[in-house]
């Protein structure tokens, strides 16, 4: 007879997915243990077995449920009736807005996505590619002139703007939605003005 699922599945394994986060985050990937995701679980280390396989296999689940689901949200961003500016705009303050409260999850991405195998690595590059291509979009679109093909610029660009929102993420981490917005939207101002601009 086959095992059934239990009602609370999915609610335990995101339960396991938060605290493995905050482990990996805080501990390391490599020192972290099954013993120590149980303990801050408040299960048995068994119980986490039920659910995964291998701390391998919880990494992939953090890393692909969290980047899969920031590229989803950024992507469908509504930008149908707005500018290019505006455009540009909105998703600077959405991408910032989708980071509050996955600071466990962005700091795993950070220093152990490479413990991924390759294929896996590729899967979540993948994820950050779609998300670097769709800002890149934007910021091309609001100043067409400043890059006229020029690719390297544009990237160039990009990137930096990714690393603002990085940088605030890091340092920022519990900063509230008025905060973040602030924040987004002296970005966008750099970006689009330089500092005159601001």
């Amino acid at each position: 007879m086959a095992r059934t699922i239990a009602k609370d599945h999915d609610q335990k394994r995101d339960q396991i997915l938060q605290s493995a986060a905050k482990i990996f985050a805080t501990e390391g990937f490599d020192r972290a243990s099954m013993a120590q995701l149980a303990k801050e679980c408040g299960i048995s280390k068994a119980n986490i077995y039920h659910y995964y396989d291998s701390k391998d296999a919880i990494l992939f689940d953090i890393l692909d449920s969290y980047l899969s689901g920031l590229r989803d949200l950024i992507l469908a961003t509504d930008v149908a009736d707005l500018s290019p500016e505006d455009r540009l705009r909105r998703v600077i303050r959405d991408v910032l807005r989708a980071y509050q409260g996955s600071d466990y999850e962005h700091q795993v991405q950070l220093n152990a996505l490479t413990a991924l195998p390759e294929d896996q690595q590729n899967r979540m590059r993948a994820y950050q590619r779609d998300m670097v291509r769709y800002l890149s979009d934007c910021i091309a679109d609001a100043a067409p002139q400043i890059f006229d093909g020029d690719r390297a610029k544009l990237r160039a660009v990009t990137m930096s703007v990714f690393g603002m929102l990085n940088w605030y993420y890091m340092w920022n981490g519990g900063a509230d939605g008025a905060a973040r917005d602030a924040y987004a939207t002296l970005v966008a101002d750099l970006t689009l003005k330089g500092l005159p601009g601001i």
